[in-house]
Protein backbone atom coordinates (compact mmCIF):
# COMPACT_ATOMS: atom_id res chain seq x y z
CA UNK A 1 0.00 0.00 0.00
CA UNK A 2 1.18 3.34 -0.83
CA UNK A 3 1.70 6.21 1.41
CA UNK A 4 -1.42 7.80 -0.27
CA UNK A 5 -3.47 4.70 0.42
CA UNK A 6 -2.29 4.95 4.17
CA UNK A 7 -3.34 8.89 4.11
CA UNK A 8 -6.41 8.18 2.46
CA UNK A 9 -7.46 5.03 4.30
CA UNK A 10 -6.81 7.20 7.86
CA UNK A 11 -9.32 10.20 6.28
CA UNK A 12 -11.29 7.35 5.27
CA UNK A 13 -11.49 5.79 8.13
CA UNK A 14 -12.68 9.30 9.92
CA UNK A 15 -15.28 9.69 7.32
CA UNK A 16 -16.98 6.39 7.42
CA UNK A 17 -17.44 6.88 11.17
CA UNK A 18 -19.40 9.90 10.73
CA UNK A 19 -21.68 8.65 7.81
CA UNK A 20 -22.00 4.53 8.90
CA UNK A 21 -25.74 5.44 10.08
CA UNK A 22 -26.58 6.06 6.32
CA UNK A 23 -25.12 2.52 5.46
CA UNK A 24 -27.50 -0.74 5.41
CA UNK A 25 -27.27 -4.05 4.63
CA UNK A 26 -29.60 -5.25 2.02
CA UNK A 27 -29.45 -9.49 1.42
CA UNK A 28 -29.59 -10.61 -1.98
CA UNK A 29 -28.73 -13.82 -4.63
CA UNK A 30 -25.41 -13.76 -5.35
CA UNK A 31 -25.04 -12.01 -8.75
CA UNK A 32 -22.10 -14.51 -10.01
CA UNK A 33 -23.81 -17.29 -8.88
CA UNK A 34 -21.16 -18.50 -5.92
CA UNK A 35 -24.28 -19.93 -4.27
CA UNK A 36 -24.14 -17.81 -0.89
CA UNK A 37 -26.33 -14.81 0.49
CA UNK A 38 -24.49 -11.84 -0.92
CA UNK A 39 -25.20 -8.68 1.88
CA UNK A 40 -24.47 -5.17 -0.06
CA UNK A 41 -23.64 -2.87 2.10
CA UNK A 42 -24.80 0.67 0.58
CA UNK A 43 -25.56 4.55 1.03
CA UNK A 44 -27.10 6.95 -1.30
CA UNK A 45 -24.71 10.16 -2.19
CA UNK A 46 -26.35 13.18 -4.23
CA UNK A 47 -22.39 14.77 -5.41
CA UNK A 48 -19.26 12.82 -4.27
CA UNK A 49 -15.99 15.14 -4.84
CA UNK A 50 -13.19 13.91 -6.62
CA UNK A 51 -10.97 13.32 -3.46
CA UNK A 52 -13.96 11.39 -1.39
CA UNK A 53 -14.87 9.15 -4.34
CA UNK A 54 -11.10 8.50 -4.78
CA UNK A 55 -11.36 7.51 -1.15
CA UNK A 56 -14.46 5.00 -1.43
CA UNK A 57 -12.50 2.91 -4.66
CA UNK A 58 -9.29 2.92 -2.34
CA UNK A 59 -11.51 1.20 0.65
CA UNK A 60 -12.70 -1.14 -2.35
CA UNK A 61 -16.34 0.55 -2.88
CA UNK A 62 -17.84 0.25 -5.71
CA UNK A 63 -20.50 2.43 -7.32
CA UNK A 64 -24.57 1.53 -8.83
CA UNK A 65 -26.44 4.74 -9.94
CA UNK A 66 -26.16 6.91 -7.43
CA UNK A 67 -25.22 4.32 -4.51
CA UNK A 68 -21.84 3.26 -3.50
CA UNK A 69 -21.54 -0.24 -1.96
CA UNK A 70 -19.11 -2.73 -0.94
CA UNK A 71 -19.83 -6.46 -0.78
CA UNK A 72 -20.18 -8.00 2.71
CA UNK A 73 -21.12 -11.00 2.41
CA UNK A 74 -20.78 -13.15 5.85
CA UNK A 75 -19.66 -16.26 4.05
CA UNK A 76 -17.91 -15.55 1.01
CA UNK A 77 -14.67 -13.44 0.67
CA UNK A 78 -14.51 -14.10 -3.09
CA UNK A 79 -15.25 -10.53 -4.04
CA UNK A 80 -11.43 -8.93 -4.58
CA UNK A 81 -10.95 -5.12 -5.75
CA UNK A 82 -8.62 -5.01 -8.38
CA UNK A 83 -6.60 -1.83 -9.94
CA UNK A 84 -4.02 -1.36 -12.59
CA UNK A 85 -1.63 1.29 -12.44
CA UNK A 86 -1.63 2.92 -15.86
CA UNK A 87 2.21 3.42 -15.77
CA UNK A 88 3.46 0.65 -15.43
CA UNK A 89 1.13 -1.62 -17.01
CA UNK A 90 2.40 -3.43 -19.77
CA UNK A 91 0.44 -5.78 -22.44
CA UNK A 92 0.97 -9.20 -22.68
CA UNK A 93 1.76 -10.70 -26.05
CA UNK A 94 -2.28 -11.95 -26.36
CA UNK A 95 -3.11 -8.03 -25.41
CA UNK A 96 -0.96 -6.85 -27.89
CA UNK A 97 -2.67 -9.01 -31.03
CA UNK A 98 -6.29 -7.32 -29.31
CA UNK A 99 -4.62 -4.26 -30.46
CA UNK A 100 -3.63 -5.17 -34.04
CA UNK A 101 -6.89 -6.41 -34.42
CA UNK A 102 -8.65 -3.31 -33.48
CA UNK A 103 -6.56 -0.56 -35.23
CA UNK A 104 -9.64 0.33 -37.14
CA UNK A 105 -11.59 1.07 -34.17
CA UNK A 106 -12.36 5.10 -33.68
CA UNK A 107 -12.43 6.41 -30.18
CA UNK A 108 -14.93 9.03 -28.93
CA UNK A 109 -15.13 10.77 -25.02
CA UNK A 110 -17.92 12.42 -24.30
CA UNK A 111 -20.78 13.09 -22.15
CA UNK A 112 -23.50 10.18 -20.93
CA UNK A 113 -26.65 10.44 -22.91
CA UNK A 114 -29.27 8.25 -24.33
CA UNK A 115 -29.61 7.55 -28.08
CA UNK A 116 -31.72 4.92 -30.27
CA UNK A 117 -28.29 3.84 -31.64
CA UNK A 118 -26.92 3.04 -27.73
CA UNK A 119 -30.48 1.62 -26.35
CA UNK A 120 -30.35 -0.71 -29.49
CA UNK A 121 -26.95 -2.06 -29.11
CA UNK A 122 -27.81 -2.33 -25.05
CA UNK A 123 -30.57 -4.51 -25.67
CA UNK A 124 -28.81 -6.39 -28.48
CA UNK A 125 -26.20 -7.27 -25.40
CA UNK A 126 -28.41 -7.80 -22.95
CA UNK A 127 -30.35 -10.79 -25.12
CA UNK A 128 -27.00 -11.90 -25.75
CA UNK A 129 -25.43 -11.53 -22.86
CA UNK A 130 -28.51 -11.92 -20.16
CA UNK A 131 -31.67 -12.74 -21.83
CA UNK A 132 -32.81 -9.69 -19.89
CA UNK A 133 -36.64 -8.94 -21.66
CA UNK A 134 -36.42 -6.00 -24.35
CA UNK A 135 -36.88 -2.26 -23.39
CA UNK A 136 -34.55 -2.96 -20.43
CA UNK A 137 -31.69 -1.00 -21.66
CA UNK A 138 -33.49 2.53 -21.33
CA UNK A 139 -34.50 1.55 -17.98
CA UNK A 140 -31.00 0.86 -17.31
CA UNK A 141 -29.65 4.11 -18.67
CA UNK A 142 -32.11 6.19 -16.58
CA UNK A 143 -31.60 4.25 -13.40
CA UNK A 144 -27.70 3.48 -13.44
CA UNK A 145 -25.84 5.24 -16.38
CA UNK A 146 -27.45 8.77 -16.33
CA UNK A 147 -27.95 8.92 -12.00
CA UNK A 148 -24.87 9.29 -11.12
CA UNK A 149 -23.11 11.06 -7.65
CA UNK A 150 -19.59 11.70 -9.43
CA UNK A 151 -18.18 13.13 -13.33
CA UNK A 152 -19.15 10.03 -15.63
CA UNK A 153 -18.37 9.93 -19.31
CA UNK A 154 -19.01 7.35 -21.87
CA UNK A 155 -15.99 6.13 -24.19
CA UNK A 156 -18.16 5.41 -27.53
CA UNK A 157 -15.61 2.51 -30.54
CA UNK A 158 -16.67 2.76 -33.69
CA UNK A 159 -16.13 0.79 -36.62
CA UNK A 160 -16.94 3.14 -40.20
CA UNK A 161 -19.43 4.96 -38.36
CA UNK A 162 -21.26 2.15 -36.56
CA UNK A 163 -21.38 1.73 -32.83
CA UNK A 164 -20.10 -1.32 -31.63
CA UNK A 165 -19.14 -0.40 -27.59
CA UNK A 166 -19.48 1.88 -25.19
CA UNK A 167 -18.00 2.05 -21.89
CA UNK A 168 -19.43 3.78 -18.83
CA UNK A 169 -16.85 5.37 -16.83
CA UNK A 170 -16.21 7.94 -13.94
CA UNK A 171 -13.37 9.91 -14.26
CA UNK A 172 -11.10 11.83 -11.38
CA UNK A 173 -8.33 13.78 -11.59
CA UNK A 174 -5.87 10.65 -10.42
CA UNK A 175 -8.23 7.88 -10.98
CA UNK A 176 -11.18 6.31 -13.50
CA UNK A 177 -13.62 3.60 -12.16
CA UNK A 178 -15.00 1.46 -15.16
CA UNK A 179 -18.42 1.00 -14.13
CA UNK A 180 -19.95 -1.11 -17.33
CA UNK A 181 -19.17 -2.08 -20.87
CA UNK A 182 -21.41 -3.10 -23.30
CA UNK A 183 -21.05 -4.35 -27.18
CA UNK A 184 -22.13 -5.57 -29.98
CA UNK A 185 -22.10 -9.43 -29.93
CA UNK A 186 -21.76 -9.74 -33.39
CA UNK A 187 -17.76 -8.33 -32.64
CA UNK A 188 -16.91 -10.94 -29.99
CA UNK A 189 -13.96 -11.56 -32.41
CA UNK A 190 -12.56 -8.19 -31.52
CA UNK A 191 -11.67 -9.51 -27.27
CA UNK A 192 -14.01 -6.00 -27.02
CA UNK A 193 -13.90 -6.15 -23.17
CA UNK A 194 -10.22 -6.41 -23.54
CA UNK A 195 -9.79 -3.75 -26.01
CA UNK A 196 -11.82 -1.34 -23.62
CA UNK A 197 -9.40 -2.02 -20.71
CA UNK A 198 -6.06 -1.68 -22.69
CA UNK A 199 -7.54 1.50 -24.15
CA UNK A 200 -8.48 3.08 -20.80
CA UNK A 201 -5.38 2.08 -19.40
CA UNK A 202 -3.49 4.21 -22.50
CA UNK A 203 -6.34 7.07 -22.02
CA UNK A 204 -5.48 7.52 -18.44
CA UNK A 205 -1.66 6.57 -18.87
CA UNK A 206 -1.78 9.71 -21.47
CA UNK A 207 -3.75 12.18 -19.51
CA UNK A 208 -1.52 11.51 -16.67
CA UNK A 209 -3.60 9.34 -14.23
CA UNK A 210 -2.72 6.87 -12.38
CA UNK A 211 -4.91 4.12 -11.31
CA UNK A 212 -7.52 2.60 -13.40
CA UNK A 213 -9.93 0.40 -11.20
CA UNK A 214 -11.93 -2.28 -12.54
CA UNK A 215 -14.11 -3.66 -9.86
CA UNK A 216 -14.59 -6.98 -8.27
CA UNK A 217 -12.17 -9.78 -9.20
CA UNK A 218 -13.53 -13.17 -8.91
CA UNK A 219 -11.23 -15.95 -9.55
CA UNK A 220 -13.44 -18.64 -9.52
CA UNK A 221 -16.27 -16.48 -11.83
CA UNK A 222 -15.10 -16.66 -15.29
CA UNK A 223 -16.46 -13.17 -16.36
CA UNK A 224 -14.98 -11.87 -13.54
CA UNK A 225 -11.22 -13.27 -13.45
CA UNK A 226 -9.97 -12.14 -16.76
CA UNK A 227 -9.41 -8.64 -15.15
CA UNK A 228 -6.27 -10.41 -13.54
CA UNK A 229 -4.93 -10.78 -16.87
CA UNK A 230 -3.69 -6.74 -16.90
CA UNK A 231 -0.50 -6.71 -14.57
CA UNK A 232 1.04 -5.85 -13.07
CA UNK A 233 -2.22 -4.85 -10.71
CA UNK A 234 -2.93 -4.28 -7.51
CA UNK A 235 -5.68 -6.16 -5.44
CA UNK A 236 -7.32 -5.32 -1.91
CA UNK A 237 -7.34 -7.79 0.67
CA UNK A 238 -8.07 -7.46 3.69
CA UNK A 239 -8.13 -3.96 3.91
CA UNK A 240 -4.08 -3.35 2.30
CA UNK A 241 -3.28 -3.28 -1.39
CA UNK A 242 -0.74 -5.85 -2.82
CA UNK A 243 0.73 -5.52 -5.64
CA UNK A 244 0.76 -8.98 -8.63
CA UNK A 245 4.00 -7.76 -10.49
CA UNK A 246 3.80 -11.04 -12.49
CA UNK A 247 4.08 -10.48 -16.47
Amino acid sequence: MTLHDEERKIEFSRLLADISEYFVDIPAECPYGLGFTALYRQAFFTCLPDPIMESFLVAGFRRNGNSLYNMACPECKGCVSLRVDSVKFKPNRNQKRVLQRNQDVTVELGPVCITDEKIDLLNRFFSFRYSRAAGAAEEYYNGFFLNSCTRTCEIRYRTEDRLIGVAVVDLGSSWLNAVYFFFDPDEGGRSPGTFNILNIIDLCRRQGIGYVYLGYWIENVRAMSYKANFKPHDLLCDGQWSRNYEL
